[in-house]
């Protein structure tokens, strides 16, 4: 499956979750149910995937975790926080690089109404 997709159909399925619980609730919460949604419709999802930082060919596990993983292809950051800060941004970008992932899309289910708070980034 092509990674427009894969991302249009995570939006599709954050936008589902959102609508069933709304805002206010706890990023674990969140993370569940979107895995689930995700799954019941076919996807491949891993949850709180570690990532390890390589540096100069050493691992160094530092406790980084990416939410989700869509397909291993589409990293999914989310937040429930007021607004997104330009550190999440990075966040997402990091883990990118990290994982050497092309797409993420950093999803803010505290927003009022959720596609104003879906990012979609590339690397």
């Amino acid at each position: 499956m092509a990674i427009n997709d894969v991302t249009g159909q995570v939006v599709d399925a954050a936008l589902k979750v959102h609508s069933t619980l709304g805002p206010g609730l706890l990023e674990s919460a969140y993370r569940a149910c979107l895995a689930y949604e995700l799954r019941k419709r076919g996807f491949k999802v891993l949850t709180e995937v570690e990532l390890p930082v390589v540096y100069d060919d050493i691992r160094i596990d530092l406790g980084y975790r990416v939410d989700l993983i869509v397909e291993d292809a589409v990293v999914v950051e989310l937040k429930a926080v007021s607004k997104l800060a330009p550190v999440h941004e990075a966040q997402l970008l990091s883990y990118l690089k990290l994982g050497g992932y092309w797409a993420g899309l950093l999803i803010n289910f505290h927003s009022a109404r959720l596609k104003d708070g879906i990012k979609r980034m590339v690397n």
